[in-house]
């Protein structure tokens, strides 16, 4: 009769400071307390939320939404559907639309590339409807609507409905700052090509209106790592700002909306950059091959293996010194022989104060053959004793 063991979910307790390589510090940053209706920061290379408000309230996006637009564009211009030097005809209904435009009429033919920087630098929203028809399945600016929705949720914007393609007010018309986040980070990794015009300060169209030649974003030149990406305001919304910026090898992307002012809206946007940058930091918890814990070993020529970061494991934390971080090691077994180098066996878990549970995977440091007969009986009477003086919890 073979011996089977029954699967153990064991976790080994580290103190970081102790069990890794650094000593983890975490003084639990102080929440930014943001006068925005709802609020949602991102640092994009740790995927780490800093803040979180109404995150999942789908609220009217104003010119926010635009940014859906432009990224169903940049998708036609990398498949082909349409080119930047491509011109367009412009409709009576994307003539008819009001507020911040580029002054088109239906004499124009208007080039991609212009209607692009006149959607992200002056938040036309004439332009906007021209690439709408000019993309949408059925020839409108309703069918070009739909189609954002649909491709929305295909992203994992769940929050995200839309009536129109520029953010005028409309029944239903909706996103969640989260999802309005997650589409900004897709602009941002799927389109570089294109992310430059972002920052792009001032755009003269025709010499039409000398007036609406001024990118809004307020973040724009101040120094900050600022590059982006749009801004939006109607007295349903409030003033918002989807934004990103770049400081060294960090990049944050926030979301506000809500706020009262375009000052409000200035202040509350720099405020964010200076404390997502100045309030966390990126801190190597545990080196590539250098073990963390050990692992059980059932049937093997040794009884434990190592467990070991692939690479380096670089995670965000809260910049201030203070207590430690207490890690957990996490992992089915004993795991049966053989296990090969670089094989992944475990997590290592962290909850940093104020910041959501980070899992980073620990590997094999080396292989561990099947171990021969005798091994394998020595092996099965060890486990058996230790369940039996750990208790009845131990098969738990």
């Amino acid at each position: 009769m073979t011996f089977l063991p029954s699967q153990l979910r064991s976790a080994l307790k580290l103190t970081c400071a102790a069990g890794l390589l650094v000593s983890l510090s975490a003084l639990s940053a102080a929440a930014f307390d943001t006068r925005a209706r709802a609020a949602y920061v991102l640092d994009q290379e740790t995927d780490t939320v800093l803040l979180a408000k109404n995150a999942d309230l789908a609220l009217p996006p104003a010119s926010m939404s635009k940014l859906m637009t432009l990224y169903v564009a940049f998708e036609a211009i990398r498949d082909g559907r349409l080119t930047l030097d491509e011109r367009l005809p412009v409709s009576e209904h994307a003539m008819s639309y009001k507020g911040s435009t580029m002054f088109l009429n239906t004499q124009d033919r208007v080039r991609v590339e212009d209607l692009l920087r006149g959607i992200i630098v002056l938040s036309g929203n004439d332009a906007c409807v021209v690439l709408a028809e000019a993309l949408s399945p059925d020839g409108t600016e309703a069918g070009f609507a739909r189609y954002m929705t649909k491709r929305a949720q295909e992203m994992g914007m769940e929050n995200s409905t839309f009536a129109n393609s520029n953010g005028w007010p409309a029944a239903g018309h909706r996103m969640s700052v989260e999802d309005l986040a997650i589409l900004a980070e897709k602009l941002i990794e799927d389109f570089p090509q294109y992310y430059p015009l972002f920052a792009e300060r001032e755009f003269e169209f025709d010499g039409r209106a000398p007036s609406n030649v001024r990118n809004r974003n307020p973040l724009l030149g101040l120094g900050i790592g600022a590059d982006g990406l749009k801004t939006g305001h109607t007295s349903e919304a409030g003033y918002g700002l989807v934004g990103s910026a770049a400081q060294g090898d960090r990049r944050v992307i926030f979301v506000i909306t809500g706020l009262d002012s375009t000052t409000a809206r200035a202040e509350e946007a720099e405020a964010l950059v200076n404390w997502s940058f100045r309030q966390f930091a990126k801190k190597t918890v545990a080196k590539a091959g250098v073990p963390v814990a050990e692992a059980e070993v059932w049937r093997g020529a040794e009884a434990t293996v190592g467990l070991v970061p692939a690479e380096d494991l670089t995670v965000l934390l809260p910049a201030l010194a203070g207590r430690e971080i207490t890690g957990e090691v996490v992992y089915t077994g004993p795991i049966d022989a053989p296990i090969e180098k670089g094989q992944q066996l475990a997590e290592l878990v962290l909850q940093p104060d104020e910041l959501p549970e980070v899992r980073l995977p620990l590997v094999a440091e080396k292989d561990i053959p099947t171990g021969g007969f005798p091994v394998r009986v020595k092996t099965a009477a060890e486990v058996l004793v230790k369940r039996f003086l750990s208790g009845p919890e131990a098969s738990q």
